[in-house]
């Protein structure tokens, strides 16, 4: 979530990636289930006629009240709200609001939850009742470019290995990915380095090491990859006004290769 512009370029030896402790992990495990859990409950409720203050709700409630988290986004740099909702056109960081779902939206609902300190980051696309067949095709890829990116992960392979990866996947069915917003590291802070692009070159940038946890969350358009704010100044949306999805998951890596902390139970990638 509150996936950030990449900076200007900086040396991987410049950089200060934190490699969790197995104490830290297990904490940022429970953050991740709580916030997989948090998608798992509005599944049901996203439907026509609801609106994404409705969404919001809920998903707070659940979050503050059950959970006893905090709901990262709210009150971040502005933000006024406890989940994204980013509807068809709509890249990422869509504000909850009077806005009703109809037949044939695609939303990305994004969560990120706080537990004692730790952070827990991961979104999904939900289909408002039958979509077009178009439609579907564009959040399946997505998918598999999350999906792609993540199973390059291991100690040893590089970001630019997972970039390239879910560039490859997605140019290859005449999608395009965005470049102003990408993944981030994460762990007792929402965004921390490295910064992990959803584009690249194999080989090249940060290499991966045990203990390292970050985000992968491609944004696949329809159409040309630009983007552009809103007067909002928080909703993305594309410049050519097609069609655009994402997945998210907080992934560690591991000795011999990563776990992913933002599942639900029994949930495979």
């Amino acid at each position: 979530m509150y996936t950030s512009r990449p900076k200007s370029k900086r040396s991987p030896n410049t950089m200060s990636i934190s490699l969790k402790t197995p104490e830290q992990i297990a904490k940022m495990r429970i953050a991740g289930r709580l916030a997989a859990e948090v998608l798992d409950m509005i599944t049901e409720y996203v439907v026509p006629g609801v609106t994404t203050e409705e969404l919001n709700t809920r998903c707070h409630n659940l979050i503050v009240d059950i959970q006893k988290g905090i709901p990262a986004t709210l009150g971040y740099k502005g933000f006024t709200k406890s989940i994204c909702t980013s509807i068809n056109q709509q890249i990422c960081h869509g504000i909850p609001g009077d806005r009703i779902l109809k037949k044939g939206d695609i939303v990305n609902i994004d969560v990120t939850v706080i537990k004692d300190g730790w952070f827990g980051d991961t979104s999904r696309m939900y289909y408002v009742g039958e979509v077009a067949p178009h439609a579907r095709r564009l959040c399946d890829t997505a998918y598999e470019c999350m999906a792609r990116g993540i199973q390059v992960v291991k100690p040893g392979a590089t970001l630019g290995d997972v970039g390239h990866a879910i560039q490859e996947l997605a140019e290859g069915r005449h999608y395009s990915v965005v470049q102003e917003y990408c993944g981030h590291g994460i762990g007792s802070s929402f965004h921390e380095d490295p910064q992990v692009l959803h584009y690249g070159k194999p080989g090249k940038g940060v290499e991966l090491r045990a203990g390292m946890t970050f985000t992968i969350e491609p944004m696949i358009n329809q159409g040309k990859r630009h983007a552009r704010v809103l007067a909002d100044g928080w909703t993305v949306v594309t410049k050519d006004r097609t069609l655009s999805a994402q997945w998210e998951h907080t992934v560690l890596v591991t000795e011999d290769g990563f776990e992913l902390l933002t599942l639900s139970d029994g949930q495979s990638l």
